[in-house]
C-alpha cells in the first residue's frame, strides 16, 4: 500500500468528541517502523503524546521482557478511557524469535486487553497504519 500524505481513503475521522493521542512504547526494533509510521500520524488525525495521561491508544512494539511488563502495565493503567492498545510485531503479539525465552513474555494480549495485533518483523510503518483503520473500525462499529 503506498500512502501519501493525505489519502482520502486512509484519512481517520474519529469525531469531534475527543482528540486521538498515542503513547508509542518502542521496546525493541519494531520500535523503529513505528518511529517512522509517527510522522504521518498528525496528518490522520492521530496526534503522538510523550506521556502515558494523555494516550488513548497505546502502541506497544518490540520484545516484551518481565522485567519491563510492569512498566508497560503502569503505562495502560495510567491512560483515561478510553483506552485501546495495538500490538505491533512478532515480539509483542507471541514472544517472536524469543518466546522460548524465561525472560520474555509470551505476547503483551497476556497482561493487557489487545484491540489489535499488528503482524511482522518488524512490520512496514504502513503496517501501523493499517492497525490504526482497524482499530478505527471497532471504536465506530
Amino acid at each position: 500500500m503506498t500512502v501519501s500524505a493525505r489519502p482520502d481513503d486512509v484519512v481517520l475521522n474519529w469525531g469531534t468528541t475527543y482528540r486521538v493521542t498515542v503513547l508509542e512504547l518502542g521496546l525493541a526494533c519494531c520500535g523503529v517502523e513505528v518511529m517512522a509510521a509517527l510522522d504521518r500520524l498528525p496528518d490522520l488525525g492521530v496526534t503522538p503524546v510523550a506521556g502515558a495521561g494523555e494516550a488513548h491508544v497505546l502502541v506497544v512494539s518490540g520484545t516484551v521482557t518481565d522485567a519491563m511488563l510492569p512498566a508497560v502495565i503502569r503505562s495502560f493503567e495510567a491512560m483515561p478511557e478510553p483506552r485501546y492498545v495495538i500490538s505491533v510485531g512478532a515480539c509483542s503479539n507471541t514472544g517472536g524469535p524469543y518466546w522460548d525465552s524465561y525472560s520474555v513474555t509470551k505476547g503483551i494480549d497476556q497482561a493487557l486487553p489487545v484491540h489489535v495485533a499488528v503482524p511482522g518483523c518488524p512490520p512496514r510503518p504502513e503496517a501501523l497504519l493499517e492497525g490504526l483503520k482497524a482499530l478505527h473500525g471497532l471504536v465506530n462499529a
